[in-house]
């Protein structure tokens, strides 16, 4: 087989890697990705707790880089403390080791019982859960698949005259390794598949375990690098934990690798064979990053945000500037496909708009000051404005001559800009009552109660995203799945308030105080809900899938 061959075979089960490593996440983070951020937030309170958390999310997600992301929103709004959030990324660093290991065992037997179940899931359920869950267990079955074909296509590097003299060149050169293995993470935007990778090679006897261990080291600080560059757009305040954590990594890396280099530790230690000492090192490494990093959590944030606030952030008047430019342009009014072109993209502005109210109005629930709530209205107002500019361009448009398909999109954005317009006034006038009145009479919920609300939020923000798909998209598909979690909503409903009730029958003294506060919530997540999966009906009553109120079967 030609060099050029094998480096494409290699090429294709690394995508392969990649790929099922995202559809891991993905189906994680649409299926339980809200409420685990949730447990998350409160578990983060606690220090102590914030590395088990921060390890098993990563475990979840299998992404450390995904946590780091996550705590850092959570630190940059003040609902954790820096340190503890610092400490949570740290934790999932370890979990991400955790995880090399598992999938460092024979699974092969897995592979064809995670593609035939994930397969029939996935092609036979319209549930959210069930389809991720689907969508889950084919992502581990390729995984596992593409680790057998990286060994496979990297068996005839065996025979390569070149590769010995690069593994030489490496080996002699520990410093252009570490940065190799740090730029390659980077690239993969994954440093377990980064360390997947290099382990499959060592299995094959390719990378001898003393460079393997430097490019390990690599590939963490490459790890903490991905972090930072995905929260270069993130607010300043979000881009500390970050920051921090690629602070630790990279001085925790470098000082491992001088030590490594210098001291030549035995390896033996670490496991018989390659594979086993770089899965090894990786999992002490991280655990001893984690255990150094308890006691200086705390100096490294404030390091960390003395550099990122060094960059003075935008002022107000230049921030609202840039995001009240319109796409309303007079201009392309006798254009209509233009003209409608443009007035789409208002309305996902305020989709945008209205899923940051949405996100935000929940963490009010547990943590709010003035300033919060203020800003929560601020953004309704820009929703009222852009509802009014949309309306008044619209009526423009019409006064055009339309062909009846432009007709009856201008009235589905119209339409849509009306609901959108009612969830925003739903979450000012009644969720943000509720948040006063709580805070108010310093009432809790039951945690029981929270966590309902919180799964039934979370429903709720998914569907939102899919109501803001179907608008852009139309695509008939999401539009009936859309339309199958508003019933499957209105069950969820029942049966929460059917928990609610059992709660105040046996006394619970929470339950009795926050009752009207969590069934009003519930009712108002539930109307929010119906107004974004009637978003969908105009796409179906095109395709004739609408009797009346109710979707037709089949």
């Amino acid at each position: 087989m030609s060099g050029s061959l094998v480096l494409l075979h290699l090429a294709g089960a690394v995508a392969l890697l990649l790929f099922a490593t995202r559809q891991v996440r993905t189906g994680v983070e649409r299926a339980y990705g809200d409420v685990l951020r949730f447990k998350l937030r409160a578990i983060l309170k606690n220090p102590l707790l914030a590395v088990a958390a921060g390890a098993l999310l990563a475990i979840c997600l299998q992404s450390a880089t995904a946590v780091a992301l996550i705590v850092g929103s959570f630190a940059g709004s003040g609902i954790v403390g820096g340190a503890s959030g610092l400490l949570a990324v740290l934790g999932a660093d370890v979990g991400s080791a955790l995880v090399v290991k598992l999938l460092s065992f024979d699974l092969e037997a897995l592979v064809p019982l995670c593609l035939v179940a994930g397969t029939a899931l996935f092609m036979s359920t319209s549930r959210r859960n069930l389809l991720q869950l689907g969508r889950i267990l084919i992502g581990i079955g390729l995984l596992i698949l593409s680790l057998r074909m990286i060994g496979e296509a990297s068996e005839p590097l065996r025979e390569s005259r070149i590769l010995p003299v690069v593994v030489n060149y490496l080996s002699a050169d520990p410093v252009t390794a570490f940065l190799l293995a740090a730029i390659m993470t980077w690239l993969f935007h994954s440093s377990v598949a980064a360390i997947l990778l290099l382990v499959a090679l060592a299995s094959r006897g390719l990378v001898p375990a003393e460079l393997g261990i430097v490019l390990v080291l690599g590939a963490n600080i490459g790890g903490g690098i991905i972090a930072v560059m995905l929260s270069r757009a993130a607010p300043l305040k979000a881009r500390i934990v970050p920051l921090g954590n690629l602070i630790m990594r990279g001085t925790g890396a470098l000082i491992a690798m001088v030590a490594v280099v210098w001291l030549k530790p035995p390896l033996d230690l670490l496991g018989a064979s390659a594979p086993e000492q770089l899965v090894h090192a990786h999992i002490v490494f991280n655990l001893a990053l984690a255990i150094v990093g308890m006691p200086l959590a705390g100096l490294v944030f404030n390091l960390a945000e003395r550099i990122t606030l060094m960059k003075e952030p935008v002022s107000a008047g230049e921030e609202l500037a840039a995001t009240e430019l319109s796409a309303l342009s007079e201009s392309a009014l006798d254009t209509p496909n233009q003209a409608l072109a443009n007035a789409t993209r208002e309305v996902m502005r305020i989709c945008e708009t209205v899923e940051i109210m949405l996100k935000r109005i929940i963490e009010l629930y547990e943590q709010t000051d003035d300033e919060k709530i203020k800003a929560l209205a601020d953004l309704d107002d820009r929703v009222d404005r852009k509802h009014a500019a949309i309306k008044l361009y619209l009526a423009k448009v019409t006064s055009r001559t339309l062909t009846e398909a432009e007709a009856l999109r201008c009235q589905e954005l119209i339409g849509a800009c009306v609901k959108l317009e009612q969830v925003g006034d739903i979450i000012v006038r009644n969720m943000l009552v509720h948040v006063k009145k709580k805070f108010d009479r310093g009432l809790e919920f039951t945690p029981e109660g929270w966590l309902e609300l919180c799964a039934f939020h979370a429903s709720v923000m998914a569907n939102a995203r899919m109501a803001f798909n179907v608008l852009v998209s139309r695509d008939q598909q999401t539009a009936s799945q859309l339309v199958v979690e508003k019933d499957r909503l209105r069950d969820l409903e029942k049966v929460t308030s059917q928990n609610h009730f059992l709660r105040l029958r046996d006394g619970s003294a929470k339950s009795v105080e926050t009752s009207s506060i969590h069934l009003d919530t519930i009712r108002d997540l539930k109307q929010i809900n119906s107004l974004l999966a009637s978003m969908a009906y105009p796409v179906l009553e095109e395709q004739g899938l609408l009797r009346g109120s109710r979707l037709k079967a089949g």
